[in-house]
């Protein structure tokens, strides 16, 4: 699947590394550094990084509905607390 980071919207909150450390890192405090090409081992956790995101500066081309899913599972997560 292709990845695509606006840097220009990404803040350095880190959620995608948290959640997708294999395919997101950070470098310092602030620079996200990423691979454009996830392959399919990594889907959940990118799903998972994508809907994760606070300022929704990942997009993920060929999630065939991953993110959906885990969208719910975070929104799910936090209705919990």
């Amino acid at each position: 699947m292709r990845l695509v980071v606006d840097l220009n919207k990404c803040q350095g909150y880190a959620q995608c590394a948290f959640l997708a450390p294999d395919v997101f890192t950070m470098h310092g405090e602030e620079a996200l550094v990423y691979s454009p090409w996830a392959g399919d081992e990594h889907r959940e956790k990118v799903a998972r990084a994508v809907a994760a995101c606070p300022v929704q500066a990942i997009t993920a081309d060929g999630l065939d509905g991953a993110a959906e899913r885990s969208a719910g599972a975070v929104q799910g997560a936090s209705d919990a607390r």
